[in-house]
């Protein structure tokens, strides 16, 4: 049993157990987390569309960051160089069922 779920713009397969890396939750770790805007569920090899009443539930194991990311621009012959950083939040989010 899977399920295909929607998180702002991204969309995610999930499954029981699956952990997976989404933006940062505004939740502390070890509260359940609810995701209602199911797109896909397959359950005993029956795939449905945008299923009414369907939800997956999880828990948040823990809050991080991602790598540092640098950015770079120059404009040649101008003097202009400009070096930025960036790391984003991440929330890791371990998958406990699936309901529909």
């Amino acid at each position: 049993m899977y399920a295909i779920i929607q998180i702002g713009t991204h969309q995610y397969k999930v499954a029981k157990g699956d952990h997976i890396s989404i933006q940062k939750v505004d939740a502390p770790e070890g509260s359940q987390i609810e995701f209602t805007d199911v797109l896909c569920l397959s359950k005993d090899g029956q795939v449905t569309l945008s299923p009414k009443s369907s939800k997956v539930v999880g828990t948040i194991s823990s809050q991080t960051r991602g790598d540092k990311i640098r950015v770079y621009k120059k404009k040649r012959r101008k003097g202009y160089e400009k070096t930025i950083g960036h790391r984003q939040y991440y929330s890791t989010v371990e998958i406990n069922s699936i309901e529909g």
